[in-house]
């Protein structure tokens, strides 16, 4: 039997127990809040996993090994440092009271949270926030359907644009049909295929780089390559300085969590709110050492192109496919190998499929029950709705489809912007809507709008100025959000008694 035959035969059979599992949660899925928070009846161990395998999208085994693969510790190392702070500090602060809120409130989605806290009678704040959405899942969905499209035009030679449209119709598939429940048992299995995944690259990388010292050695000798305060340049070969102002704006990636509506949805949905300290401790624990072992693989993929095991990467495109380039080299020698490589890239496609899931049913969510219910009073029975989302994620997936349809774009470069969309947009308003009282509509309207607008225009104009300005977009664009909705909010109409009171109860509530 051919070896790409056994590696294709295990990522089939993986991906049909994924449809697999679509199918068995597809039943009870006709009452919305089921289909979006699977009845807020997910464990802590579920929603642990689920939360970070959702996160953890294909940058993890595509984006952060190819960012280390070229240029180093620093970028990679400081951003994971971040994101490592910012998981533990949404666990900690946002979860039990967003969980409370929003099970009070009766809310099942981010947007509909913001409407019925701000008592927004428009539901403006609804329509705002469904938009974001939209805008910035769609890119973050084409980077995951982008990273699959690598997957395969790697391996066995298939056209990129086949492969990504095949990938793109499986995750819509398994994600139509069972809902929030079905993407919540698949993430748990992904990230368990995405922990053996990096486990077994880590240590056959570093037998094929001739051994951990060797590993070392070799990133040593490259200029700013093994350090946490310059930079490697591999068209140059020389190290630059890393600026503390750098380091801040990697570090910035941590306040993205307090924005995300994949992994805030899954706080909405725990079952017992008593468990989210278990909780915590799992993600945390298990989301700092995926990522060092991702940053570690890209360092050893360089020590094996340079030990001539693999072919040297050039551009960040090319240095990402790394994992994939390892992983094929494992499959060479034999059978019981290439299941094991067979695994590996299903634990590539699980980064991806977690992510790319979860983003779908959050933008279905933000159609069907935000923009059509709420904001254009259009009133769907479940089943409507239900049916209405699934179409949505369809149509999503289609456009998702034809933004990533250039096989040379980067997965890293596509999450960053959408990610910080979203830490920029809804980031303040998550926080201040949950521990300041005196926050009101006005001032999570115009936040929300100045959030998502500056990563635009820093990103595509100031960063342009170069200097002190080509930082992270996330990092300004969060502080201007935040400090225009407390300024609006201090200066507009106050909250009435009601939704004050709420606040306090929500607050005073063990």
């Amino acid at each position: 039997m051919g070896i790409q035959l056994v590696i294709g035969i295990v990522i089939v059979l993986y991906l049909l127990m994924m449809i697999l599992i679509g199918v068995v949660f597809s039943k009870g899925n006709d009452d919305a809040g089921d289909f979006y928070l699977g009845g807020r009846k997910l464990g802590p161990f579920v929603a642990a996993m689920s939360a970070e395998a959702s996160d953890m999208s294909s940058w993890l085994l595509l984006g952060i090994p190819g960012l280390a693969y070229l240029s180093g510790l620093a970028d990679a190392t400081w951003t994971i440092i971040g994101l490592a702070i910012g998981t533990y500090l949404n666990w900690l602060f946002v979860a039990k009271r967003l969980r409370r809120y929003t099970e009070k409130l009766g809310s099942i989605t981010i947007p509909e949270y913001f409407a019925a806290r701000y008592k927004d009678k428009n539901n403006t704040v609804t329509l705002i926030s469904a938009i974001v959405i939209v805008v910035f899942f769609i890119p973050y969905v084409a980077s995951g359907f982008a990273a699959c499209g690598k997957l395969f035009n790697t391996l066995f030679g298939i056209n990129y644009l086949f492969a990504m449209i095949v990938s793109a119709i499986i995750i819509s598939l398994y994600c139509s049909l069972g809902g929030f429940k079905a993407v919540c048992m698949t993430d748990l299995i992904q990230s368990i295929a995405m922990t053996i995944s990096l486990i077994i690259v880590i240590f056959f990388g570093i037998s094929q780089a001739g051994g951990l010292n060797n590993v070392i050695a070799n990133a040593r000798s490259l200029p700013g390559y093994f350090s946490l305060s310059s930079i490697y340049d591999p068209e140059s070969g020389s190290s630059s300085p890393y600026g503390i102002l750098t380091v801040f704006s990697m570090m910035a990636w941590g306040l993205g969590y307090f924005g995300m509506p994949h992994i805030l949805v899954r706080f909405m949905a725990i079952e017992d709110e008593n468990k989210i300290k278990m909780s915590r401790r799992i993600a945390s624990v298990w989301v700092v050492i995926a990522m060092f072992v991702a940053l570690s693989i890209g360092v050893i993929g360089l020590a094996m192109s340079y030990a001539g095991r693999i072919p040297m990467l050039e551009g960040s495109g090319n240095a990402e496919r790394v994992i994939i380039y390892i992983t094929n080299l494992m499959s060479s020698y034999g059978i019981l190998p290439a299941i094991v490589a067979g695994v590996i890239l299903s634990g590539i496609l699980a980064a991806t499929m977690s992510t790319a899931d979860s983003q779908l049913l959050a933008s279905a969510s933000a159609i069907s029950a935000d923009l059509i219910q709420s904001f254009g009073k259009k009133k769907l029975d479940d089943e409507a709705q239900v049916k209405v989302a699934k179409i949505t994620v369809i149509i999503i997936s289609a456009i998702a489809v034809f933004i990533a349809k250039d096989p040379d774009s980067s997965v890293f470069q596509i999450v960053s912007f959408a990610w910080a969309g979203f830490g920029a947009a809804f980031g303040p308003v998550v926080l201040l809507s949950l521990f300041w009282k005196r926050s009101n509509l006005a001032g999570a309207m115009t936040g929300m709008i100045t959030g998502g607008a500056f990563v635009f225009i820093w990103k595509f104009i100031i960063a342009k100025l170069g200097g002190v300005f080509a930082i992270y977009e996330l990092l300004p664009a969060f502080i201007i959000a935040l400090i225009v909705n407390v300024a609006v909010s201090l200066i507009t109409k106050a909250p009435d008694t009601e939704t004050v009171k709420t606040f306090e109860d929500i607050k005073a509530s063990r």
